[in-house]
């Protein structure tokens, strides 16, 4: 019962994230993260340092909101992004969200997978390119970030 519940509350969000545009020149998302997950909080700052308006939600329901979104489970990361009709998942870089948003390519989102060290949020310094990938009906794919 509970379970049903949660996709519930679930269910709305989804609903309601495709449809954020922008209020001003601000692009407007939710960021959906586990409870007390401070690297998310790191990637939600950056963000917002980018100029994307970004509310964060703590939730204890993202494998359903992961799967309503489309998100295939070896890209699943610690929080997820809905913007512009769009999921990013993970410590996606800066470059890679701005260019999916200015694109508009016809993917589901877009994920970094794992936690690698210097992508936004996380400490250390970057050691390797960043993998970020796009999936969506064409399965999933390198997202070639410009």
């Amino acid at each position: 019962m509970l379970k049903k519940l949660m996709k519930l509350a679930v269910a709305p969000a989804l609903l309601v994230a495709p449809a954020m545009a922008t209020a001003g020149d601000r692009v407007q998302g939710v960021m959906y993260k586990n409870p007390g997950c401070e690297c998310c909080d790191g990637h939600a700052e950056a963000l917002r340092r980018a100029g994307i308006d970004l509310r964060v939600v703590a939730s204890e329901n993202l494998a359903g909101l992961k799967a309503g979104a489309g998100v295939p489970a070896e890209l699943q990361g610690c929080h997820t992004i809905l913007i512009g009709g769009y999921a990013v998942e993970g410590h996606v870089p800066i470059a890679a969200v701005e260019q999916l948003l200015a694109q508009k390519p016809a993917v589901r989102g877009i994920a970094l997978p794992g936690m690698p060290a210097g992508s936004p949020g996380m400490g250390g310094v970057q050691t390797a390119p960043f993998m970020v990938m796009s999936f969506g009906a064409q399965g999933t794919q390198l997202f070639a970030v410009k």
